[in-house]
């Protein structure tokens, strides 16, 4: 099981760093790697197991946030109560994307950045994702909203980007009035 200490923070050179596309087959290593992302962030978000393996709540994580710097990310939605929808997404592309801009009210967080950061990220409303999934059989997702922000961020990652990137120090709430708020 991973643990908080596993996930590197943006001090961390690594999370940066230029990643590769993934070749296929998968390694077992990083299959293994994307299935404890995926437990890691479901029993985050599962408050009794959060507080016993005191972890810090997580929808996405991407690889570069462990040291492995190659082109795939897992996000882990809970649907309702309980239920979960894991996506992967390996060596992924944004092909298409909504004029429309959002961001979230409660603000963007991230298992990397351990600090608060206020202010608002500016997010497509919707976007359509292609990529692979761990057996190299394409996929394709189009996601809105919550999804797409988290999509949006964990893709980011994959360009060595962190949502803090995109907050104006000077002016955290920049351009508010041209984005809807989610």
């Amino acid at each position: 099981m991973l643990k908080t200490s596993d996930i590197l923070d943006e001090k961390d050179k690594r999370v940066r760093a230029k990643n590769v596309d993934v070749t296929f087959p998968m390694t077992k290593e990083d299959k293994k790697l994307i299935y404890d992302m995926l437990e890691h962030l479901r029993l985050s978000q599962i408050e009794k197991y959060a507080t016993k393996y005191d972890l810090r709540p997580g929808m996405g994580l991407a690889a570069p946030q462990l040291g492995v710097n190659k082109n795939f990310f897992v996000v882990c939605y809970e649907e309702s109560e309980g239920v979960f929808h894991d996506y992967v997404v390996v060596n992924p592309k944004i092909i298409s994307h909504s004029e429309e801009l959002i961001y979230s009210s409660c603000g963007e967080g991230c298992l990397s950045v351990n600090r608060e950061v206020e202010g608002i990220v500016p997010r497509f409303a919707r976007v359509t994702v292609t990529g692979f999934d761990t057996e190299g059989k394409p996929v394709k997702y189009r996601v809105r909203e919550e999804l797409a922000i988290a999509f949006q961020h964990e893709i980011d990652h994959l360009h060595g980007i962190l949502f803090v990137d995109y907050i104006d120090p000077k002016d955290p709430f920049k351009n508010i009035e041209n984005m809807r708020e989610i």
